[in-house]
């Protein structure tokens, strides 16, 4: 069929065996598949209003577009699409057909030359300028452009297509008297055997223009909305190639092989598919028509701006400060700012390494203020952010920006993380959720599997998973492998997120040497993601060493800084932290005063287990505050105690925080023995007994451990 169908275009593509560069100058050509197409316009015009009802009849209008646009396709999937809309046409398609297979070469010639009548009289079938019309003038017209070998080999081309299509309906009539239940296997089979030969051959000879840029707008759209509907990367780059083979300048389809080498992360090919894609744009002069003058060299500077983001991505540092010095430059010499500041926002994400890196953010900072672009990061109270988020939203749907909508929520849902919103965080990842798409996208894709929407499922999960839902982190995480599966772009998400939902559960669990082995994985997905407040952590090792004199500077930097950028929740830590550190250098009250402070948004918002260790604190505090307490005011602020200890072991017990249970109930034993509860002491020696057992000793002192 492939040799068949190359045939047909010898003569207006090819000189002496070598392919034009313009193949695309000719809009459309006559092949045995659109002859089929043509067939069913000529009897869906011949069929009268009565003989096909209202719903078949805008099934078969619904279904008249694809087929105009889309790639040839085999006889039988034409058959079947023709036969779920209207089965009785199908039936006359189908007739009509064989009739002039089996027939002679005139009546092809017939059947052309009875296609102009569709036009004639004062009110024709078919309008001149509809899409229909346009389809049946280009037909006529490039039917009338062949010569008569040209003719013949088509006539040829459309008995080996009728045939193919016959031989492949008989397989399924004899396919359909086996078992019925052998039968369902086999047509399955048969079925996925069908779908890989369609694409083998749907794009075998060369497509017209019209049918090229359906298929490149088509699978680019899908590759950022739904890239699992998308072809895989190996068929899609084959189709690609193929395209390519009859049209090398055709920059679009470049640009696409750019996207689908993305997907695999083909450092190389991706590279050589962008700069041709510049390179054929700046040849074909695309930029200079829309853009006059400025075309070219608006071309040049965000090629080279591409050029250096494709490089960062792929770790290439010196390569992309390499490209993006020459955007510099080009954009200085044609003073276009907002490239520049493009490049500025670059400059600082390939300088973060490097000791000036504070002084370009702060420029980029002062140029996104100048321009109206708010920034999270620059230290702007919650309401004066979401209210020029706000602003932003406002013209986004004014104009129906539903790609836009969508990354203003998921920006949002992250920003409320940031300022330790938990709560404002689940609204707003609920509400992309289940919020509908405002644009149509091809083939009937709605835009829900893009970046914006597999961020807020990751931000959905981690939620559950600090809550201690974790079935239903599970399922989320279940729900993001099938919409994202591991060969797809956004699938580097999902896969981080479950990779720190792992170390949390095992570092929950003690199961240290679990945790060590996910910090690899986690690495090699981000390099600094998952690392804790690196201030936090030191004077948790101050502490640990006994020098707690020496994390309280520490510790107060961190509550600056967490103050001055409006990080509620990680103040509330460090507070937390800071009383722990009191506690130890023995001014409980002090301690407890700081508690006040910090306990409301952590209840509120916090994580289930930063609700444990808070209120676990509490009652290490309010023990060591009891002990100059006469002894009726000391046992009532013992029980006191034991019942926020229950309390923090419920939260652990949420998270199956089985090492902070066991000192819980370590610490409970020690109280019930204070106050001559034996039976209650006993029953919380036994369970710490069993934990102890299944748990290996961390070797700290209970009181040095938050």
């Amino acid at each position: 069929m492939a040799s068949v169908h190359e045939s047909l275009y010898f003569n207006p593509m090819m000189t002496n065996g070598v392919v034009h560069a313009n193949v695309f100058g000719i809009k459309d050509w006559v092949t045995p598949y659109k002859i089929a197409v043509l067939v069913l316009l000529n009897e869906m015009s011949r069929t009268g209003e009565g003989a096909v009802s209202l719903l078949e009849r805008r099934r078969l209008n619904q279904l008249l577009l694809p087929l105009l646009q889309g790639p040839d396709i085999t006889l039988s999937k034409l058959y079947r699409l023709i036969e779920e809309s209207c089965p009785q046409l199908a039936n006359s398609v189908q007739i009509r057909i064989k009739l002039m297979a089996e027939g002679e070469l005139k009546d092809m010639e017939q059947f052309f030359d009875d296609l102009s009548d569709s036009f004639s009289g004062t009110e024709p079938e078919v309008h001149k300028t509809s899409v229909v019309g346009l389809f049946l003038r280009h037909m006529i017209l490039a039917y009338s452009k062949l010569s008569f070998s040209q003719v013949f080999k088509l006539y040829t081309a459309l008995q080996q297509y009728f045939q193919n299509g016959e031989k492949k309906t008989v397989e399924d009539a004899d396919m359909e008297l086996t078992g019925r239940d052998e039968g369902e296997r086999k047509m399955e089979k048969e079925e996925l055997d069908v779908s890989v030969r369609e694409e083998e051959v749907s794009c075998s000879g060369p497509l017209s223009q019209k049918q090229a840029e359906f298929f490149l707008s088509q699978q680019a759209s899908l590759l950022k909305n739904d890239e699992t509907k998308a072809l895989t990367p190996a068929s899609l780059q084959k189709e690609l190639n193929n395209l390519l083979k009859f049209n090398p300048d055709f920059a679009e389809a470049h640009y696409l092989s750019y996207l689908n080498n993305l997907r695999v992360q083909d450092v190389f090919s991706s590279t050589h598919s962008l700069l041709h894609y510049f390179d054929r744009l700046i040849l074909t002069g695309a930029e200079s028509k829309s853009n006059g003058e400025e075309g070219y060299g608006r071309s040049l500077r965000y090629a080279a701006l591409n050029l250096a983001a494709l490089h960062c991505r792929f770790g290439h540092y010196q390569q992309a400060e390499l490209a993006l010095q020459e955007a510099i430059r080009i954009a200085q010499e044609s003073n276009d700012h907002v490239c520049l500041q493009h490049c500025l926002s670059w400059l600082y994400v390939l300088g973060q390494k490097r000791s000036d890196s504070y002084v370009l953010l702060e420029h980029s900072v002062k140029k996104a203020v100048h321009f109206g672009l708010p920034r999270a990061f620059a230290g702007k109270t919650a309401n004066k952010l979401m209210d020029a988020l706000k602003d932003s939203d406002l013209l986004h749907w004014k104009h129906s920006l539903s790609e836009l909508i969508d990354i203003s929520i998921a920006q949002k849902t992250a920003i409320w993380r940031l300022y330790g919103r938990s709560t404002m965080a689940l609204q707003q990842a609920q509400m992309l959720l289940s919020m509908n798409s405002l644009e149509a996208v091809n083939a009937g894709v709605q835009q829900n599997n893009t970046e914006s929407f597999a961020v807020a499922l990751c931000h959905l999960a981690e939620l559950h998973a600090e809550q201690g839902c974790f079935a239903a982190a599970s399922e989320v995480l279940k729900h993001l492998k099938e919409r994202f599966p591991p060969n797809s772009q956004h699938a580097q998400l999902w896969m981080l997120c479950d990779q720190k939902i792992q170390f949390d559960r095992a570092m929950n669990d003690g199961k240290y040497h679990l945790a060590d082995s996910l910090v690899t994985g986690i690495t090699a997905l981000n390099g600094i993601e998952g690392v804790y407040s690196v201030l936090l952590s030191v004077a948790e090792l101050y502490w640990r060493s006994s020098s707690p004199t020496i994390a309280l500077p520490m510790l107060l930097q961190a509550l600056a800084l967490s103050k001055e950028y409006r990080l509620q929740y990680l103040a509330s830590e460090t507070v937390l932290n800071l009383a722990f550190a009191q506690l130890i250098l023995g001014i409980p009250e002090q301690a407890l005063s700081l508690l006040h402070m910090a306990i409301e948004p952590i209840l509120a918002d916090g994580a289930i287990l930063d609700k444990g260790r808070a209120m676990f604190l509490v009652a290490k505090c309010q023990v060591a505050s009891a002990a100059s307490y006469d002894q009726p005011k000391k046992a009532e602020a013992l029980e006191a105690a034991i019942e926020n200890l229950n309390e923090a072991k419920n939260y652990f017990a949420k998270v199956d925080c089985k090492e902070r249970i066991r000192d819980v109930l370590y610490f409970q034993a020690r109280l019930y023995h204070s106050l001559g509860k034996t039976q209650e002491r006993n029953r919380c020696a036994m369970l710490f007994r069993q934990l102890h057992q299944e748990l290996p000793a961390h070797g700290v002192p209970l009181i040095n451990h938050l």
